[in-house]
């Protein structure tokens, strides 16, 4: 059955159940409620999102417990069956309508003089809205109420933090009841909780916001990753460097950073002091670009495949930093390479099968998007001003994509100062979307920088630069598969590949020489020789997701055999060791791929 909605040129129109309508008027709803229950609350803006719907208010107080009233009020508003109706005022006759709104003036003021302002009515409530909307509330459906948060006025720390409500909506109870089990199995996965109730990582108040502390299970699997990716690289012809941690600003200067990204940089030192000031690096290219200068190269000896396990620092807001996924400190697994213009599509094409085996070894390929993102010719701050240079590299870039069939959106204004950039996005258990890798096409910073190499006719030509990643920040990525294995990480991944359970003191002997055995072939083993109950122990190794438990009793020590148990429950008694290890070694090649 079709439903009426209403649009802001008063126009009714049917049409099937539009979800993004209907949370979109839900929104309205949630702000009326809000105005019923807390009158003094002031409005700010309340858009649908891909999940729902959230709407910003000022002069209120609301806990979680408070949500469930609230929620129970925006029902009786659906239910009462309330028309919308919608109207346009000019800019003077809005702004009087708003007067006792502070942030729907502000709105109103940054709107031109002649502008028409669309405003959506019901019953006893007003809200300024482009639309288009439900025609009466019951067409929302079925809606719920899951947090109340901080958020900062448009989103700047400079500005008053105000009081966000999430809610969803959906055409059925059914629906909402599906949605609230998705999210329940999503808090579950949580990088953010189960990261910390597994011992990988810990933040604390003294040492500051943005500046996670990887405790040993966690370092291990960044180990691993990192061990990992600098061993592809190295047989794809990388060259491994080690850069400092800082720089003078001249650097920063010279390359562009500091007229385009110094305020998202940490600096020491105070010059009207008269002191020399270093910035902590947000990026390690122009380190390795220096590298590449040391001497003068031919074009033989192009391409140069720079890589480095990078320390970088970038200043974040303190209202956007969480978790391990945006951080003021960060490992990333980090290259520039430095080619001819005939080696550039080979060498794309050679990040991105790189790109693409870490994914399929992390088995995340099939959770990422692509992003083609663009300069803003209007944006002179924030991007180098070269339109021509601007719009050939991207079209280099996009017919690259193209030829290798890479499935991406545009993105205007995404790009990074010096050129543009394939974004390569994943999505955290909530939803919300981050960048994990990018690959850039940088036609600026050879220039700026005076690089060069001489051609086969003697001359001094200018090289194109490819900055990338492999996985991305190994901090994100960490969050990123903490969320997709709920945990339980593929066995080359474990912190703890084996834990060895003696029943008794009489088997703790025998499970320390296993644990020698497995070590020397390069496994991670614990053993837990507490005085407890093995079905206790049993139960501690399952919840630490331990990929294998040796469960040690006399049969075990006077046969020299092992009693293994998977995390997937499958048991097998009576294995040799050497059985076990030639499992282990299958395994672990089946996650690598190879």
């Amino acid at each position: 059955m079709s439903i009426k909605y209403l649009n802001n040129e008063n126009e009714i129109f049917e049409a099937d159940y539009d979800i993004q309508v209907a949370r979109h008027t839900a929104a309205h709803v949630l702000a009326q409620a809000i105005k019923r229950l807390y009158p003094n609350a002031k409005l700010t803006i309340g858009p649908a999102i891909e999940n729902g719907f959230y709407y910003d208010f000022d002069e209120i107080s609301v806990k979680q417990e408070d949500l469930e009233k609230i929620e129970n009020e925006m029902k009786k508003i659906i239910k009462e069956n309330i028309k919308l109706e919608t109207f346009v005022l000019p800019r003077n006759e809005a702004l009087e309508l708003m007067k006792n709104e502070p942030y729907k003036i502000e709105i109103i003021n940054e709107l031109q003089e002649d502008a028409k302002i669309s405003f959506y009515k019901q019953g006893d409530f007003t809200d300024m809205c482009v639309g288009p909307h439900m025609l009466y509330t019951k067409g929302i459906g079925k809606i719920k109420l899951f947090s109340a948060t901080g958020a900062y006025w448009r989103g700047n720390e400079n500005n008053k933090m105000l009081t966000r409500i999430y809610g969803t909506a959906f055409k059925t109870q059914d629906e909402i009841d599906a949605e609230i089990e998705r999210r329940e199995e999503a808090k579950k996965r949580d990088h953010n909780k189960l990261g910390r109730e597994l011992e990988l990582f810990t933040t604390v108040d003294v040492i500051g916001q943005g500046l996670p502390l990887l405790m040993p299970k966690g370092a291990t699997i960044i180990q691993t990753l990192q061990r990992f990716v600098e061993d592809e690289e190295r047989k794809r012809g990388y060259q491994l460097t080690k850069t400092p941690f800082m720089a003078k600003t001249d650097l920063y200067k010279l390359s562009g950073h500091w007229d385009h990204y110094k305020d998202g940089m940490f600096f020491l030192g105070d010059e009207q002091k008269g002191e020399e000031v270093l910035g902590l690096r947000p990026m390690t290219c122009p380190f390795q670009f220096m590298v590449y200068k040391n001497k003068l190269h031919s074009y033989r000896e192009l391409p140069f495949r720079y890589n480095e396990t990078s320390t970088l620092f970038r200043n974040e807001a303190s209202g956007e930093m969480h978790g391990l996924t945006r951080v003021r400190q960060f490992t990333l697994s980090e290259g520039h390479l430095v080619v001819r213009d005939d080696q550039v599509e080979e060498e794309f094409r050679g990040v991105l099968d790189l790109i693409n085996y870490c994914m399929e070894v992390l088995d995340i390929k099939d959770d990422i998007t692509y992003r083609f993102s663009k300069w803003d010719p209007n944006d002179k701050e924030k991007y180098i001003d070269n339109p021509k240079a601007w719009e050939d590299t991207q079209a280099q870039m996009k017919k690259i994509l193209d030829d290798n069939n890479i499935d991406y959106v545009e993105a205007d204004g995404e790009a990074a100062f010096y050129g543009p950039k394939l974004d390569i996005q994943g999505k955290n258990v909530y939803g919300k979307e981050d960048t994990i890798i990018t690959v850039q096409l940088d036609f600026a910073l050879a220039e700026r920088l005076d690089m060069s190499y001489i051609d086969k006719d003697g001359n001094k030509q200018r090289p194109v630069i490819i900055h990338r990643s492999a996985i991305g920040s190994y901090e994100r990525t960490l969050a990123m598969l903490i969320e997709k294995y709920a945990g339980a990480f593929p066995l080359w991944l474990a912190p703890v590949q084996v834990k060895i359970l003696p029943i008794a003191d009489a088997q703790v002997d025998f499970a320390y020489d296993i644990k020698r055995k497995l070590e020397d072939v390069g496994y991670k083993i614990e053993i837990d020789d507490r005085v407890e109950k093995i079905g206790y122990k049993i139960r501690e190794a399952q919840m630490e997701k331990v990929p294998y438990m040796l469960i040690l009793g006399q049969n075990e020590v006077d046969n020299n055999v092992l009693s293994v148990r998977a995390r997937n429950g499958e048991k097998i008694d009576n294995i040799s060791v050497q059985e076990f290890i030639e499992r282990l070694d299958k395994e672990v090649k089946a996650n690598l791929k190879k």
